[in-house]
Formats: C-alpha cells, structure tokens, sequence
C-alpha cells in the first residue's frame, strides 16, 4: 500500500523551516549524543530483565524434578507471570507519565531482582505459581515503559530503528544467557547446600537490583531535564517531537477513555497475541525442544540455544533498517510473522534433528523479535501524543492473554500427548491471521509518521 509522502523536518520549530534550526549534521550529533547516552543503559537493564524472565526455561529440568512439576503444572506456573503483569501494566504506565520514568523504571527493577533472588526459596508448586505471579506484577510496565520513554526522545522515523536496538537485547539475553544458565547449573550442583537452579535464580537477580539503584541517579525524566545536552542539543530533540505532535494534529479526544472507544485498537489488541505466543515457544520451550531432539548435555544444550537468538537478531536489525528506510511497518510485520509461521509448521516433522530443529527455531527467532520491532512502532504512530502511554500499556496488557494461555495449553498437550505439534499449528495459523488483522485492520492512512531525511 502506497505511503503519503511526507515532509523532511528535522530541527523543526513552529513555523520555522527546517533550515533556520539546525543542519543535518547537527541533528545527527544530537542524536548520537542520546543514543550513547541512554541505549547502552537500557540496552542492559532489558538483558538482564530476559535472561531473568527465560531463565526460567533452563531451571526446568531440575527445578521441576525437586518440585515434582509435571510440564502441565510448569507450563501453568510460566502463564501465571501474566496475570500480575496484566493487572498492573496499564496504572505502572500511567504512572510514569506522572511520575517520570526514572522512578519508576528503578522501582520496577529493584523488585523483579528481589523476587528473582528470592525464588529460590520454593519448596512447593503453589509457592512456585504464587512467585509467578509476584515476578509478573512487578515487571509490569517495564516493557511498555521503555517504549514510552522512546517516544521522548526519538521522532518517528527514527523509531524503529531504535526500538530494534533495545530488542536486540532479548537476542543477545537469549546468545549469552542460555550458555551463562548453563554454566550456573552446571558449576553450582549444592554448593553450599543449595540447588543448582537456586544459585541461578540468585546469581541472575543481583544484577536486576544494583540496575535498579543505578537507575534512579542515571536516567532523566524527559529531554529538557537532560543537563547532559547543550541548549542546542536540547531544542533538536524538542523541537523534533512537537513536530511529531502537530503533524499527527490535535485530537479531540484522549487518555486511557478515548482508546477504550476507538474500535480499531481492539484489532490491533488482536495482532498483539501473536508477539507474545512466539515469545512463549521461543524463550520458554527452546530449552526442552532440543532436549527433545537428542542433546542432553544441559551445557551443550544452553549453547544450542544460542543460534536462533543470533540468527533472530541479523534477520531484525535486516528488517528494521529497511522498515525506516521505507517508512512502512504494516507490510513488514506481515513479513516477519509469516516467517516464523513456516518455521512452527516445519518443527514437527523435524524434531528428531538437532540441526534441522535448530533452523527452524531460528525462523521463529526472526519472527519473535522483527515482529515485536514492527508491532511496537505502530501504537505510538496510531495514538495521539496523550493517548500514547494508555494505548501501548492496553495493547501490551491485553496482549499478555497470549501469554497466560499458550503456555498452560502447550503444557497440557506435552503432558497428555507428548507432542506440541497441534499447538505449534494452531499459533502460527493465529499468527498469520495476525500478520493480516494488521494490514487489513489499520490503513497505511492511519499511521502518522514524518520522513526523516537526515535518519
């Protein structure tokens, strides 16, 4: 579908032309400055925030042995996550708005690192359920949360871009934090009278709370609180966003009330399971698909895991670049989830060759993390500027659905039929129907977007 062409407005203030503000070497100094300001940080903090979330994937075979979880049981105990998450996510965005996301991103990660620590004091499913959902409730709004503190500092063209950034942190989690798990477990066997997936719960929930410290001193609210940037600096960056503002124009309608009301955010809510369903497959059963292909050695296993993460991220960083370059993301989501529904389909009938298995959850990789790139650049070019906080921490929210039931749903099936085939069918046939909810559901017309010249 055709784009509107749109403007070159770069250091754009009122009236004034492009010109009169700042060249485009300016701007891009500016941004440099940002960039290497506040990616690397963040970039961190979302690591840690994944290896603590799937690190959960590769405690399951001796944390499900000492607890006696069946895979129906564990895959209960991995969707529980989701119903704290969904019940704070919304008030843990709103919040930020009114509070700034420096407080409130070292909130959300002091207490993930604590709970992380401190499960390894369970000793029974129902305190395993009951820390899944304590972990889920206080990581709400970290996700939406860095998306919305995106959107203060970098304009729309420069957005997926960035957003692929801060999502190759869940690749990397996934290169270095299957072989760093594996390293835990196979080097922490009761030392000190502790399990190995203790040790690993605890060695991987420091690191969230010293974040969560240094985050409150480090990160500024929103630009024009940044002393780190000259005045000139700071108008770019300003100026850059209320030209993304008044291009959108002014709505007659907003917060949380006017995206409950608009029925195209409920399509979209409907595209926002697929991300989380891949997501699922991918940072919570690699693990034991593997397994299951024939390599046993939980070391040699935690390596494995590796590939498609690196796999996923080329093939993001690939996608991403040209989705800025084009200024498209409807059309690119489709590409990247379509992708990943060839790769579910294949699985099955490969799951007795490690290599072979291993490709294909490389195309999931693809899928998971371009597909969250893409997803994640629509909310803010669809909302208006007020409205942007409510609607990305409804659709992330609402999303979460996904997340709570595919893996009880996979954990049944492996339990009673020792086969995931049926689910693994039935998410990449939702997939691609979310692939096309998107390009069907929201018109090209609606996504309000400035081009970029100097990007």
């Amino acid at each position: 579908m055709e784009q509107s062409v749109q403007p070159p407005v770069q250091g754009w203030s009122g009236d004034q032309p492009a010109e009169a503000s700042a060249t485009d070497k300016e701007v891009k100094a500016a941004y440099r400055k940002v960039t290497l300001r506040l990616v690397p940080f963040l970039f961190l903090c979302w690591v840690v925030n994944y290896i603590d979330r799937v690190n959960l994937g590769f405690a399951k075979i001796p944390l499900s042995r000492d607890l006696a979880l069946s895979d129906a049981a564990y895959g209960l105990g991995v969707g529980l996550f989701s119903i704290g998450y969904v019940l704070f996510e919304v008030p843990s965005n709103l919040m930020l708005e009114r509070t700034g996301a420096r407080l409130t991103m070292a909130r959300i990660m002091f207490l993930w690192g604590c709970i992380t620590c401190l499960m390894m004091f369970i000793q029974t499913s129902t305190q395993f359920y009951i820390a899944r959902i304590a972990l889920g409730a206080a990581e709400a709004g970290f996700y939406p949360g860095l998306l919305l503190y995106l959107t203060y500092w970098f304009p729309s063209a420069r957005r997926a871009r960035i957003t692929s950034r801060f999502l190759l942190a869940i690749a990397v989690s996934g290169m270095i934090g299957g072989p760093l798990a594996g390293w835990i477990l196979n080097t922490f066997v009761d030392v000190g009278g502790l399990r190995n997936w203790q040790w690993l719960f605890l060695l991987e929930g420091i690191p969230a709370v010293l974040l969560g410290v240094f985050a409150y001193f480090y990160l500024d609210d929103k630009p024009d609180q940044a002393k780190w940037l000259t005045d000139a600096e700071r108008k770019i960056i300003l100026d850059n966003i209320q030209a993304d503002r008044a291009f959108k124009g002014k709505p007659a309608h907003s917060g949380l009330v006017a995206v409950l009301r608009d029925p195209r955010v409920y399509v979209v809510v409907l595209a926002s399971l697929v991300t989380p369903m891949l997501g699922i497959v991918m940072n919570y059963w690699t693990p034991t698909i593997i397994h299951r292909a024939g390599v046993t050695n939980i070391l040699h296993l935690s390596l494995l895991s590796a590939i498609p993460s690196v796999i996923g991220a080329i093939g993001m960083i690939v996608i991403a670049r040209h989705s800025d370059h084009r200024v498209e993301r409807r059309w690119h989501y489709l590409f990247s989830i379509s992708i990943g529904a060839v790769g579910l389909v294949l699985l099955p009938s490969v799951v007795h060759s490690p290599v072979l298995t291993i490709g294909c959850l490389s195309l999931l990789a693809i899928a998971y993390y371009a597909g969250s790139t893409m997803f994640w650049t629509i909310p803010p070019a669809y909302f208006p500027a007020a409205s942007v906080a409510a609607g990305i921490a409804l659709m992330s929210s609402l999303g979460q659905a996904g997340s709570l039931l595919t893996p009880t749903w996979l954990g049944w099936l492996m339990t009673n039929t020792h086969s995931i085939a049926i689910g693994l069918y039935t998410i990449a046939a939702i997939a691609l129907a979310g692939g096309f909810i998107i390009v069907l559901g929201v018109p090209a017309s609606k996504l309000r977007e400035r081009r970029d010249e100097s990007v």
